[in-house]
């Protein structure tokens, strides 16, 4: 065996043995040793109570249970808790499964990664500290997309692309996977939806250049692309032309007194002849010199980061979503370091995702055709009434 194939073989088993799962979660037994349930809304009455369960339509009624929400119009707040870890120098990736099987209106359906300090289990909420969120967010038809938000020096950054997500009745995996190089992947049942640089596709560090604040444009400057024609003139007659003239349709009601109603005038319309009000027409400016553009300088405040990736403290995975409509089913739930290792747990989703299509499209032949036997009887019960009614006649 050369050398090179042996390097590559224990580099590869070195890879392997380095792999870690940091968190993993199938909701099985004993699930809510291992779930801390939030307090903070029980005061208010919008604490939203969780449950497991593998829905309507499944695969397996056991291997596919996850947990689910259960009230219309809650909060749903919950955490767990892992040996404490720092991404640095490795990939993370973050994956888990979502069913919207209440075919949700509006609610959220991510996760949050959170770190050691500042993260009280009991009172878990909206206002907790996190590292980065993902997942997908509905409301309505106009909000439909998938959260990525990373926190970074304690303010929380929007991704600036649009990502769209899923929301039909089935399960469906969520898949991050953040580089140490600051690149980062999304994907969704296990296909690429996108991908790119944090630096480019986040705010989150100052800009390289700004305008230069000692420049403004000139007070001579022509930016105007067009002008009137000063050799154009107003055609003669054009102001004599009325905007409105009397109907020549219209006629005197017969019951018009002159006496008492006053002299009948016919009612105006629009001229078809008004041409509106005279403009010259525009023209090149001859003396137009483009858009003005402000000149830029490099910014003095900016700082170049390469670990924006890097969170140095993760201990904590919660769901912290408010739902208008309440069902959905989280299932699961990852946190590793290695891709290969998501691909493999991704199979589990992938088995119910299969299963559960399948009950489904059964449940759905059996509901039409209880609805085409109850319609059959209907028909057949009122035709009996008419000829009733027809032989007592």
């Amino acid at each position: 065996m050369k050398n090179s194939a042996l390097l590559a073989i224990l580099l590869g088993l070195v890879a392997i043995a380095s792999a870690k799962v940091y968190f993993s979660e199938t909701f099985d037994k004993d699930w809510e040793k291992r779930w801390v349930q939030s307090t903070s809304k029980e005061a208010e009455g919008t604490q939203g109570k969780w449950d497991v369960s593998a829905g309507k339509f499944y695969g397996d009624a056991e291997a596919d249970k996850g947990l689910r929400t259960t009230q219309d119009a809650r909060f749903y707040q919950i955490s767990a808790e892992y040996p404490e870890f720092s991404n640095k120098d490795k990939d993370l990736i973050v994956q888990y499964s979502v069913k919207h099987e209440q075919s949700i209106d509006c609610g959220g359906g991510y996760l949050k990664l959170l770190p050691a300090t500042g993260v009280d289990q009991a009172t878990f909420n909206g206002d907790t500290n996190y590292n980065l969120m993902f997942g997908p967010d509905i409301c309505g038809s106009s909000t439909k997309k998938t959260h990525l938000i990373f926190n970074y020096k304690g303010k929380n950054h929007l991704i600036k692309k649009e990502i769209r997500c899923e929301n039909d009745q089935f399960t469906h995996l969520y898949t991050l996977i953040l580089h140490p190089d600051n690149t980062y992947e999304v994907q969704i049942d296990g296909k690429e939806v996108q991908k790119g640089s944090l630096k480019e596709d986040w705010d989150l560090l100052l800009p390289k250049e700004i305008k230069d604040p000692k420049s403004s444009k000139p007070s001579d400057w022509v930016d105007e692309k067009q002008i009137p024609d000063p050799s154009d003139k107003k055609p003669e007659g054009w102001d004599d032309i009325p905007k409105e003239i009397p109907d020549p349709a219209a006629t005197k009601p017969e019951d018009w007194d002159d006496e008492l109603d006053g002299e009948w005038e016919r009612p105006t319309i629009n001229n078809p002849e008004y041409k509106g009000e005279w403009q010259p027409k525009l023209i090149d400016n001859p003396a137009y010199k483009g858009e003005w553009v402000h000149p830029l300088i490099p910014n003095p405040d900016f700082v170049d980061d390469n670990n924006l990736y890097l969170y140095e403290s993760n201990k904590y995975v919660g769901i912290e979503v408010w739902q208008v409509k309440s069902g959905t089913i989280f299932d699961n739930i990852l946190i590793t370091d290695d891709v290969a290792e998501a691909a493999k747990f991704a199979e589990l989703t992938t088995k119910t995702r299969e299963g559960e299509k399948k009950m489904y499209d059964r449940l759905e032949e059996e509901r039409k055709a209880k609805e085409e036997a109850e319609a059959k009887a209907k028909e057949a019960e009122e035709k009996d009434g008419d000829k009733e009614a027809k032989d007592e006649l």
